[in-house]
């Protein structure tokens, strides 16, 4: 099967990629040496589907597992459902022996790592994403947390995972916009890291919800790559994964939870990027016309709602965590495949190209 390998000395681990897999989850898991009692976290739309074949699976493997359910949408990323969480396992008998299964989206994934990495300061995590973005994406690299009303996934902590199992027939089950919004974070894989990606994400059908596993562990392998160079966004290398999330998250931050997806979002965010790509870096319009076409393939949207204000938006960026003592650092494209975290983007170009957006 394609596997991609994370290599962080003793924080390594393995990314699995291949039809099926959760059927062989128990294995898999008793394989990386993980035989305590399971907490299985998932939302109510996930679970209804998968939560009982997996913990069928982990009793075949000798593990006891608990079910824990949360809300299915962005609303649950917080720190009331955090600590709720971590009660129900106490109640449930769970102790530091134990280890947390995130079965769902990256809402899931971020949210059951966070509570991995604080029950009793800390126990081990496996993730089975079930999301277009969770399996290209945030599945990967041990960012774990929860939103805060000032913005999001401001409160958490870096804690990496003992193994990812991504199972693409997982993804049959979501509804088409939750598939196709995934998409906006393999568009920014191939913005930044692969080229060649563009055309490949051009020739996919949006309506075949059964993506191959070579272009899912693909998306890993760069986020694997970047991971590895920078775990904890010291040296800046981290830091390119946000092209598209600087505005992306501000928009979203602006509306109610849930109100757009986070792939729609970041769509508009990698669109303001791109403005300001080609503004400040020279970047070639017909190279962003490319990757706009991306966006429009996947139904994803190029214009900002007429409801959110750039006001409001500016307000949620001074908040965002790329802030650093008032400065800004925004990731742009230099050429197709290469990006650079730059210091170049003032306040007022960022207003631009929020106003770029209602376009």
């Amino acid at each position: 099967m394609p596997t991609v390998h994370l290599d962080l000395a003793d924080r390594s681990y393995d990314i699995l990629v291949d039809d099926g897999l959760l059927d062989r989850a128990g294995e898999l898991i008793k394989d990386v040496g993980l035989t305590g009692k399971a907490a299985v976290i998932t939302d109510s739309n996930v679970g209804p589907h998968y939560a009982d074949r997996l913990v069928a699976q982990l009793a075949e493997a000798g593990i006891d597992a608990s079910v824990h359910t949360v809300r299915a949408g962005e609303g649950s990323k917080s720190m009331l459902q955090a600590a709720g969480l971590c009660s129900e396992l106490n109640q449930a008998g769970h102790d530091r022996s134990s280890f947390v299964i995130a079965l769902g989206g990256g809402v899931v994934g971020d949210l059951a790592g966070f509570v991995a990495a604080i029950f009793y300061r800390g126990i081990p995590f496996i993730q089975i994403p079930t999301t277009i973005v969770a399996q290209v994406d945030s599945s990967a690299g041990g960012k774990t947390g929860v939103n805060a009303p000032e913005g999001k996934n401001l409160i958490g902590a870096f804690h990496q995972p003992r193994l990812v199992i991504v199972d693409p027939l997982t993804l049959d089950t979501l509804p088409g916009r939750e598939y196709r919004e995934g998409y906006a974070e393999a568009i920014k894989h191939a913005a930044i890291r692969d080229a060649a990606m563009i055309d490949d994400l051009a020739a996919l059908d949006p309506a075949d919800q059964h993506p191959s596993a070579d272009l899912l562990a693909r998306n890993l392998a760069i986020k694997a790559r970047v991971v590895e160079e920078d775990e904890r966004e010291t040296t800046g290398t981290r830091a390119l994964l946000n092209f598209g999330h600087t505005i992306g998250h501000g928009i979203e931050a602006a509306l109610p939870y849930g109100a757009m997806l986070h792939g729609e979002a970041i769509a508009l965010g990698i669109k303001s990027a791109l403005f300001l790509s080609e503004k400040i870096n020279g970047f070639p319009p017909a190279e962003s016309r490319r990757i706009l076409k991306l966006l429009e393939n996947f139904q994803l949207p190029r214009t900002l709602p007429d409801d959110i204000s750039t006001d409001t938006i500016m307000d949620k960026l001074s908040r965002d965590k790329k802030f650093t003592g008032g400065h800004i650092k925004f990731v742009l494209l230099t050429a197709p495949g290469c990006a650079e975290v730059s210091g170049k983007v003032t306040l007022n170009d960022i207003q631009e190209a929020i106003e770029h957006l209602r376009t």
